[in-house]
């Protein structure tokens, strides 16, 4: 907790890669995770396609630290969890992911991350919690019509992600 931000960020990028721009990625140009769509949102104004292949690991950090590792309260969650609940955040957004780490354990999934439910995450066994997250967040994945072209790479993600998590416990 409060020290894992750095650490998990490197892990999510080295899933996420570099500049991409599949024709059958809803999200479009995306480089080091970061969508087209996103980066104009935190800029505050269009970007052209040459902006996002620009992009450096110094200028998604705060974006990824605002957007995506303070609205899972990256901080205030077991260690391997918050990675596993970030780069989920990241991968399918911080509501989705919100509302999953709350139906695993037993709170209202409203998308927001309170006390009711950091009490319930406190109670939880991070490893437990850490296997939980990643069997709901991969059934989710492989019910998207997009799962036939990417599956195969998001099936591994999941599978390194919580692999990479469980050991960040121990």
């Amino acid at each position: 907790m409060k020290d894992n931000f750095e650490e998990s960020l490197a892990y999510v990028l080295k899933h996420e890669g570099g500049y991409v721009d599949h024709p059958k990625d809803p999200g479009g140009a995306t480089n080091l995770g970061c969508t087209k769509k996103v980066w104009e949102e935190w800029v505050g104004h269009e970007v052209t396609k040459d902006d996002i292949k620009a992009l450096t690991v110094a200028d998604i950090a705060p974006l990824y630290k605002s957007r995506y590792w303070d609205k899972v309260k990256g901080d205030e969650i077991p260690r391997g969890a918050d990675f596993c609940l970030f780069d989920f955040a990241i991968n399918s957004g911080s509501g989705r992911a919100s509302k999953f780490l709350q139906s695993v354990v037993g709170a209202n999934p409203d998308g927001a991350i309170g006390p009711a439910t950091m009490k319930l995450v406190a109670e939880a066994d991070p490893k437990e919690l850490i296997v939980a997250i990643c069997e709901k967040r991969l059934a989710f994945l492989q019910a998207l019509p997009t799962w036939e072209t990417f599956g195969k790479g998001w099936g591994r993600r999941v599978k390194e992600t919580e692999e990479t998590a469980l050991k960040m416990v121990q």
